[in-house]
């Protein structure tokens, strides 16, 4: 049977009610002289077998243990009805066929019976009833007596017009004061102006009970929100249901609250919901205003009317944490928010003044920090000044930043956003200035101070924001000195050379994945040759731009030696490869070391503009791209050497012939690669704007970075260089072969003479005759011919000796009574630079001399 068919026949008389008990009239000597039908039923016997005969033959003569309650007995209150029951007990009863049945029974004297008793007199009246029906009645009684003074469901009925006539004790408590004061009160005389939030529903307590009246449906978990007499002037919060009350023909006698006070859950619940929006929103970005903004929106308006977070200088520049006076420290007010309706300008904020370092500027021609924020719309918005402010010693804020704890004053609530043994900043959670638009304070039981739940809250808010924050003033450090070191590490500005025109692009990564190790180079080399490289190292931030600034440093180290590409390549891979148990510091400490060099790829290449020839490797790079002087464009199919640091495996270098005016691009895979589309469209992409021949370099640089990374910003650093190729005219070079014999050391001489003289550069025939004398000398001794004496008028003035010998010449010191050994010593005092180039058939000495300066010019 379901709960609600048991509830609708319940029968409240209970079983030892006369009118349905089993009832037995016993005269003084307890002999039966009444029997009834329901006591036929109760022990199967008929009246002819029961009257006359003595109780003892139905019930034991002793009770079987234990009394009944007088309440069991169902008699009636004060006031007119049948006497009352006495005597209750527990009797075995014997039935006709012989079974053994526990019943409770009362016994009911009759007025008048002790004046006139006898046998045959009626004396008094016996009922009973079953144990077990007995417990199953008295458990439903013991229910209602529960819901009337024990329930913490607060219980009225309101009858047709809607007028309280019954309430339980819950709901007494809610009033303060007895039923018989507010008997006969209507729903809104007792809760003011209180109304239900749950949609759908009419907003008022009569509006749902007279809806509840005239269609008889029940109304379940409805929430309502007023304020109680027993509490005035705060809202609580109420989960609801009606259903209509109805006499035995249908008819309605009014209606059922059944309200039960949700207010402390709702708050707890309401807080939690508040912490877990507050770990889905603060902190989505690595930038201090826009989680300053972020923590402001959370809390506005369901927890303050008002927000301000001002965060220290330092913290917005990346620097440590302020420790220290609040006078040490300058607070700069980097979000602010308030309900609609509320909120009045600071009074500790300036409404003009100078303005503090913000964040430091990303983009690709900045120089350093500015003095501007991030505005709305987060990373890449446009940039605000942050103002500073300054708070009287008195105010709360002062006195947060002195005792580096919370501050309650009333309705306001400052809480440090602290880190470590520093303070980031503060968040002032203010109610003291205004309202919600509905005219209460935000959500049921919100006063315009803050209980203890919610300094808590407010700690546990700011505790997470101060973690997002100095993750933020990290990064800002982080990428700040990233990008100082990458603008020092990367060409400030490439030299003119003759052998090449260049221009190049180099652009960071975006504000969300940090700086990158993309680099490129242009390396003047011997011959006017010109050493061109491009790489890229794998991850992002100060670790990838201090790896990048290393290997552009070794790269220049090894072109200096004038190694060939793919020896060059080999020397790196070795470097970069080495063990880090292998690498020690300047005193032979081990060096602790993070990089993430595995990966890392390379392209080199040297061009010759006298014999207008390349040679390039690469180790895991993209190939260049070269365009004609017909404008076709191709990509060299480069042996693919293996990424820098995996080891072992040989790279190779390749030659290519480039006609004057040739078009080399070397760059990184940011410029080509991206998100929405592969490698092999970039690579379209960028021959078909290379393929413009009218356009100058700047302006392709201009038209490849527009085309292939809109906005300026990509995933991924991006690196172009572009290298339009030069050649020397035979009119400037001038080489002759010569002889491995003494006699030659006077020709090379004469030659050279000659040549400067026909050039016009007769104040270097003194230097260049003895330069080419000492070198063609130390060739004839030390080294096998044939010669080679070549001269070039560049930018400088270029003499080169090459022989078949693969050692080099040093310079040392000679004693006084030395007979050689100062000859190459001479020539570095006469040259500007000098060195040795090591070729397949040899080794060339070089040197360089400056030309006049009318020359030059």
């Amino acid at each position: 049977m379901s709960a609600a068919s048991t509830a609708e026949s319940a029968d409240f008389r209970g079983p030892l009610d006369i009118t349905r008990a089993a009832t037995v009239v016993l005269d003084a000597e307890s002999t039966v002289i009444g029997w009834s039908p329901a006591a036929s039923e109760l022990l199967g016997y008929g009246p002819s077998d029961a009257l006359g005969r003595p109780l003892t033959t139905f019930l034991s003569v002793r009770p079987a243990g234990g009394t009944l309650p007088a309440e069991a007995s169902g008699a009636a209150g004060p006031g007119p009805g049948p006497p009352s029951l006495v005597g209750n007990e527990i009797h075995v009863a014997r039935t006709r066929d012989g079974r053994e049945l526990l019943v409770a029974t009362a016994t009911c004297p009759l007025p008048g019976a002790a004046g006139a008793s006898g046998p045959g007199t009626p004396d008094r009246i016996l009922v009973a009833a079953e144990v077990e029906a007995l417990l199953h009645w008295e458990s439903r009684i013991a229910l209602l007596q529960g819901l009337a003074t024990q329930s913490p469901v607060g219980l009225a009925i309101y009858d047709t017009d809607l007028r309280l006539s019954w309430s339980n004790t819950a709901y007494e408590r809610e009033m303060g004061q007895p039923l018989a004061a507010f008997r006969g009160k209507r729903a809104e005389e007792l809760y003011g102006a209180g109304s239900f939030v749950t949609p759908g529903y009419p907003h008022t307590l009569a509006g749902v009970m007279r809806q509840v009246l005239d269609t008889g449906e029940p109304v379940l978990d409805l929430h309502f929100r007023g304020q109680p007499p027993s509490d005035p002037g705060r809202d609580h919060l109420w989960s609801c249901a009606y259903y209509r009350l109805e006499d035995a023909h249908g008819h309605a006698l009014g209606v059922c609250e059944d309200a039960f006070d949700i207010t402390d859950r709702y708050r707890v619940q309401e807080r939690l919901t508040l912490l877990v929006e507050a770990g889905r929103r603060i902190g989505t970005v690595l930038d201090v205003a826009t989680t300053a903004e972020e923590i402001a929106d959370v809390a506005v308006p369901d927890f303050a009317a008002t927000v301000r977070v001002d965060v220290t200088r330092a913290a917005v520049t990346g620097e440590t944490a302020a420790v220290g006076s609040p006078a040490d420290m300058t607070l700069l007010r980097v979000a602010e928010r308030s309900a609609p309706g509320s909120g009045t300008p600071d009074p500790g904020l300036p409404a003009s003044g100078p303005t503090e370092t913000g964040r430091p500027d990303t983009g690709p021609t900045g120089s350093g920090p500015t003095a501007t924020a991030r505005g709305p719309g987060g990373p890449g918005g446009p940039r605000q000044p942050y103002p500073p402010v300054d708070y009287p010693p008195g105010s709360p804020q002062n006195r947060s930043l002195s005792s580096g704890g919370l501050v309650l004053d009333e309705g306001t609530l400052v809480v440090p956003l602290r880190t470590g043994g520093g303070i980031l900043g503060l968040v002032t959670f203010d109610r003291s200035e205004g309202l919600d638009t509905s005219g209460r304070t935000p959500g049921p039981d919100r006063a315009t101070t803050f209980d203890n739940g919610e300094v808590a809250l407010a700690d546990e808010l700011a505790a997470r924001a101060a973690v997002c924050i100095d993750n933020a003033r990290r990064y800002t450090r982080e990428r700040t000195a990233s990008l100082a070191l990458q603008r020092q590490l990367l060409p400030h500005h490439l030299p003119p050379q003759s052998a090449v025109e260049t221009a190049y692009r180099y652009l960071p990564a975006d504000d969300v994945t940090g700086v990158g190790g993309d680099w490129f180079d242009v390396i003047p080399l011997s011959g006017t040759r010109v050493g061109l490289v491009v790489g890229d190292v794998v991850g992002h931030g100060l670790q990838a731009a201090a790896t990048m600034g290393r290997l552009r440093t070794s790269v220049r180290a090894f072109a200096q030696l004038d190694m060939a590409p793919d020896e060059l390549l080999t020397r790196l891979d070795d470097l970069v490869g080495q063990p880090a148990e292998d690498r020690s510091d300047a005193c032979g400490g081990a060096v602790e070391t993070y990089d993430v060099t595995t990966g890392a790829t390379c392209l080199y290449a040297v061009y010759d503009p006298v014999s207008r020839r390349c040679v390039m490797a690469r180790a895991g790079h993209l190939p260049p791209a070269i365009v004609g002087p017909g404008g076709e464009v191709s990509f060299p199919d480069l042996p693919a050497g293996p990424p820098l640091g995996l080891g072992g495996l040989p790279f190779e270098s390749m030659e290519i012939d480039l006609p004057v005016g040739s078009l080399l691009a070397l760059f990184t895979d940011g410029l080509v690669e991206a998100r929405d589309h592969d490698i092999g469209r970039g690579l379209d992409t960028l021959g078909q704007v290379l393929g413009d021949r009218s356009a100058s370099l700047e302006e392709l640089c201009d038209r490849a970075v527009s085309e292939l990374v809109p906005g300026g910003t990509s995933a991924d650093d991006t690196a172009l260089l572009l290298v339009r190729t030069r050649a020397l005219g035979a009119d400037r070079v001038a080489d002759w072969e010569l002889t491995a014999e003494p006699v030659s050391v006077g020709r090379a001489r004469e030659l050279a003479t000659g040549q400067l003289e026909a050039w016009g550069l007769e104040e270097l025939v003194f230097a260049t005759q003895l330069v080419v004398s000492e070198l063609v000398t130390n060739a004839v001794r030390y080294a096998g011919g044939p010669l080679g004496l070549r001269l070039i008028r560049d930018r400088t003035l270029v003499c080169e000796v090459a022989d078949t010998g693969h050692t080099s010449p040093h310079l040392r010191h000679s004693a006084a009574d030395d007979e050689g050994g100062r000859g190459l010593f001479i020539v570095a005092q006469l040259v500007q630079r000098w060195g040795t180039r090591y070729t397949p058939t040899g080794k060339t000495i070089w040197t360089e001399q400056a030309l006049p300066p009318a020359e030059a010019g």
